[in-house]
């Protein structure tokens, strides 16, 4: 699955896995967890591989344990059984809402699992309860802004990144005053903003799915 935001670009895959974490194991319950990363010319300046510097940074753990929590509020864990569905996120062109992008795009991959399982009557009941999708908002100049872009990002006043249902449900808002303080009324204002454009995504999510049914 590749999802498109702007001139963001991420590949989504999904892997189901005969196997738990070690926390879960006897429980009859699955597992949803995703890995994130950047290609080294994601960016406008190469970066390192992580895996070539000996670990992960703080980043990508922030990122892909985001993706994961916003997976998980969807899904019937034990509809999965004793299984893990595995997202891999890889950014091959960045220019800002990486995280939303993969968010948005992983829900996609994740249904594609869903339904090689359901095919191989691996499911004793539909483990996705609504679809999840997420973007960004900020506020430009005084002017609240849909998903930003990096130039955008860059120099706002607000950043803000919203995981959302489809139900209208907030999974997750990550919200920082870049400068001066924001009000209550322009936090109602990005939200309302963030919700039209979440609408928007997951009708895109369904047409894809459709298409690849």
């Amino acid at each position: 699955m590749l999802v498109e935001f702007g001139d963001t670009r991420v590949l989504c895959t999904a892997s189901v896995e005969a196997r738990v974490p070690a926390f879960l194991k006897g429980q009859a319950q699955g597992w949803v967890t995703a890995e994130y990363g950047m290609l080294p010319r994601a960016t406008h300046t190469r970066g390192d591989r992580e895996a070539s510097r000996g670990r992960q940074g703080g980043r990508t753990h922030e990122i892909q344990r985001l993706i994961g929590r916003a997976l998980r509020s969807v899904v019937d864990l034990r509809a999965l059984g004793e299984r893990t569905i595995q997202i891999d996120c890889d950014v091959i062109q960045a220019d800002g809402g990486t995280r939303t992008a993969a968010i948005t795009g992983a829900f996609v991959a994740l249904c594609d699992a869903v339904a090689w399982m359901r095919e191989r009557s691996m499911l004793a009941a539909e483990p996705v309860r609504e679809a999840v999708a997420a973007v960004s908002v900020g506020i430009v100049a005084g002017v609240p802004l849909l998903d930003l872009d990096y130039a955008e990002d860059s120099g706002c006043d607000t950043d803000m990144n919203v995981v959302m249902t489809a139900s209208g449900g907030l999974v997750e808002l990550q919200g920082t005053a870049e400068g001066l303080p924001f009000s209550e009324q322009q936090l109602q204002a990005l939200l309302a903003l963030a919700r039209h454009g979440i609408a928007g995504l997951i009708q895109a999510q369904k047409a894809a799915l459709a298409a690849a049914a």
